[in-house]
């Protein structure tokens, strides 16, 4: 069977996409820090669908977990076919004011850890000409986020990187698609402090659609997928508004959120 590696799999979308791809026949390797959860996620993956499903527990943002996630799974002989860069996080406030530890933990999980992962199971996929990555961006990455600085810049960054990727290897057989949600109805929201605003309550989409599009999207090749009708007029439009304007409005929309 093949084996889809998940990261950020014990909350929010990374749930999600780990259910939609054992409904789909995929073996599983999940990854996260809460093992308690993940265990737990494996337990009822196994029942339902009678998929093999391997636990690792590990932090992404240490420098040492990419290599050791490497090793076991290679200790346990596993291939990699799918993998599903999901996990990250966000923080909202002035960048001057949020604690600059966990901005660079941000960074760390959002963009180093996802580039390691690519780099350590993408040459198998190369080599058996076939495969495919799903790097969860967002909307956020196509314009500036005044009071989430860094968490817009590491979404550009996921995106951009995505897109690079995808033009590089299409002509092996592997397939690297970018998924770019807006507001999700997830754990994520909440963690970033936006779950109470009206903007989210209004326009959050539920994160079984999201998860469809970013592995319908990957199975098509595309290098881009914004999800939801809205998302994509969002993501569209804001290529003809000048960039003065668009951080601006971005800037007012979180600032907003914080009061």
């Amino acid at each position: 069977m093949p084996t889809a590696l998940v990261t950020g799999a014990s909350a929010g979308l990374g749930t999600h996409f780990a259910l939609a791809l054992a409904k789909r026949g995929h073996d599983l390797v999940l990854v996260a820090r809460r093992e308690d959860r993940l265990t737990q996620l494996a337990g009822m993956i196994r029942d339902k669908h009678g998929v093999a499903t391997h636990v690792v527990a590990a932090d992404l943002a240490k420098k040492t977990a990419i290599s050791k996630l490497v090793q076991t799974v290679e200790r346990d002989g596993l291939t990699i076919d799918l993998l599903v860069n999901n996990a990250g996080f966000g923080a909202r406030g002035s960048f001057a004011e949020i604690d600059r530890a966990l901005q660079a933990r941000m960074i760390d999980v959002n963009c180093r850890a996802l580039v390691e992962l690519c780099h350590a199971f993408l040459p198998p996929m190369i080599a058996g000409r076939g495969g495919g990555i799903l790097n969860v961006a967002s909307t956020a990455a196509f314009q500036p986020g005044p009071w989430m600085a860094v968490y817009y810049a590491t979404k550009a960054f996921v995106l951009s990187f995505s897109e690079a990727l995808h033009e590089e290897v299409k002509a092996h057989g592997v397939h690297v698609s970018a998924l770019c949600p807006g507001p999700t109805r997830t754990e994520f929201a909440e963690i970033a402090a936006m779950g109470d605003s009206e903007l989210f309550k209004r326009f959050a989409g539920p994160p079984e659609k999201v998860v469809a599009a970013g592995l319908n999207a990957l199975r098509a090749n595309r290098a881009v997928a914004v999800s939801g009708a809205m998302n994509k007029v969002s993501a569209s439009s804001i290529r003809f508004v000048p960039r003065g304007l668009a951080r601006r409005l971005a800037g007012a929309m979180q600032k907003a959120r914080q009061e």
